[in-house]
C-alpha cells in the first residue's frame, strides 16, 4: 500500500495518512483483515515521526475502519467497506471546507443535521 502525504499542505500530516489509508480501502487496494504497514515503519519511509503515523492511525481507529492491537498492529476491520471509507472522506473534506470558512463546530454540525434548507442554508 502506498502511502502519500504533501508536507507543504496545510492538512495535519497524520490526517493526510489517515485519508491516504481511507482511500486505498475506498477504491478496493485494501480490503477486511489487511494489515497495515507498522507505524514505525510507515513513519521512517514518510520521514515523519512514528507519533504522527500512530495520529493518523487512531483517526481510521476512530472511525471504526481499522482495529489497533498490542502485537497485531493495525488491522483493517470487517466494517471498513469502501463505501463508508468514502463517506468519512466526504465527510472530512466537508469539514474542512466549513472550518476554512471559519464556521465552528456547532455550526457545521447544525449545517450537517438541517441541510440546505436550515438556518445556515440559502433556505
Amino acid at each position: 500500500m502506498l502511502v502519500r502525504i504533501d508536507p507543504a499542505s496545510a492538512v495535519p500530516l497524520g490526517d493526510q495518512i489517515a485519508a491516504s489509508v481511507r482511500g486505498a480501502i475506498a477504491d478496493g487496494s485494501v480490503r477486511a483483515g489487511e494489515r497495515l504497514p507498522a507505524a514505525r515503519t510507515l513513519a521512517g519511509s514518510l520521514g515523519v515521526n512514528v507519533h504522527t503515523v500512530l495520529r493518523g492511525y487512531q483517526r481510521l481507529k476512530d472511525e471504526g475502519l481499522i482495529e489497533l492491537r498490542r502485537g497485531r498492529g493495525a488491522v483493517v476491520t470487517g466494517a471498513a467497506s469502501p463505501a463508508l471509507a468514502r463517506l468519512t472522506d466526504t465527510a472530512a473534506g466537508l469539514i474542512a471546507q466549513a472550518r476554512a470558512l471559519g464556521l465552528s463546530d456547532d455550526e457545521i454540525v447544525t449545517l450537517v443535521r438541517t441541510g440546505l434548507n436550515g438556518p445556515l442554508g440559502a433556505g
